[in-house]
């Protein structure tokens, strides 16, 4: 008979097995708070925007599909009748129309004036702590008690400015009769109000660009206005349309200047310088008492806001990334050129 014999198993090569070990609850404990602490420390913010602005929001936009009345509450579902009613109104349009212009009369000079303020007070200038806090003293000032100031200023009869242009021979200006005048009236009202705060998001920019390229711009022979244009501005590209963006939500949302521009509050006999949210304001708590189709005249303004802070983005990503794209041919042009030079 053969002897089946077996063949001796062979011995491993390598290290050898490492036994898993036993993952302890302090050290799951910690795994957990790296992955879902960063979520709980930004989650107070969602939680109040959620119930301070998204149900405001989604409520109102129920509210506009409803016949809904100050006074007697809600009374059925309508549909879009609120906002088909909105639009065959002309004063909506009208409405439309001053906030618009209000808007561009107040939010362009701001922002130019806000950067060249911030430029200055960027400089190596005596007490700059107390010029850089006075700029901010216009904010802190109430809305009510600026259009009391104001109202002083742009009276018709006996105001300061009609006074004064009445002393060097120049004809009074109907601040409250002609359109464009009360325009530039409540524009000015926000100006004060916002370039000192607009101004010093500027500077916090600008102090935050580094002095290496201003020693290198120094040292290349540029003087201060080509620092401020082909160093400055571009630096501060993205706090530009930061400010820019907020500039137009705000300036669409205008509510308390001309609405203390004169003592009626209504936006003038032939509402001239009626803005939207002073038209929704009458639809809802004027005689109208209409609140279904005041919370339609939000929903469009938040439409309008929202596709304004669009267009205002994409153009001025379109203007920063064209910007960029020249400032990076002239550095390659440049770089050509001192190569050429060397040879």
């Amino acid at each position: 008979m053969t002897a089946l014999t077996t063949a001796p198993t062979p011995p491993r090569v390598g290290p050898p097995e490492k036994r898993r070990r036993r993952v302890g609850f302090s050290q799951r404990l910690s795994r957990w708070d790296v992955k879902v602490s960063p979520y709980l420390y930004i989650s107070p913010f969602f939680i109040v925007f959620a119930i301070t602005g998204l149900f405001p929001l989604l409520y109102t936009g129920w509210v506009s599909l409803h016949k809904w009345t100050l006074i007697g509450g809600e009374a059925g579902y309508t549909g879009f009748d609120n906002f088909t009613a909105i639009f065959q109104q002309s004063e909506f349009w009208l409405s439309l129309r001053n906030t618009f212009m209000i808007f561009v009369l107040s939010s362009v000079p701001q922002v130019i004036i806000a950067i060249v303020l911030a430029a200055i007070l960027n400089q190596n200038i005596r007490a700059k702590t107390f010029w850089r806090m006075g700029v901010l003293i216009p904010y802190v000032v109430a809305p009510v008690a600026v259009g009391l100031i104001f109202g002083q200023l742009f009276a018709d009869q006996y105001g300061v400015i009609n006074t004064a242009l009445h002393a060097i021979g120049l004809p009074k200006i109907g601040w409250h009769s002609n359109t464009f005048a009360s325009w530039t009236a409540i524009a000015t009202m926000v100006n004060f109000r916002w370039i000192g705060y607009n101004t010093l998001i500027f500077l916090a920019a600008m102090q935050a660009v580094p002095t290496d390229l201003y020693e290198a711009a120094v040292i290349d022979g540029a003087g201060r206005m080509r620092q401020f244009f082909s160093i400055t501005l571009p630096q501060i590209r993205a706090t530009i349309i930061f400010v820019v963006i907020t500039s137009t939500i705000g300036g669409l949302q205008i509510f308390d200047e001309p609405r203390t521009f004169d003592t009626y509050g209504t936006g003038g006999p032939s509402h001239q310088w009626e803005t939207t949210t002073m038209y929704l304001w009458n639809l809802g708590w004027g005689p109208q008492q209409n609140l279904g189709r005041a919370a339609a005249v939000a929903w469009l303004l938040f439409v309008v806001i929202v596709l304004f802070a669009l267009i205002n983005y994409f153009v001025s990503s379109r203007i920063s990334t064209s910007e960029a794209r020249r400032d990076k041919s002239t550095k390659r042009r440049s770089t050509t050129a001192r190569k050429g030079a060397v040879r």
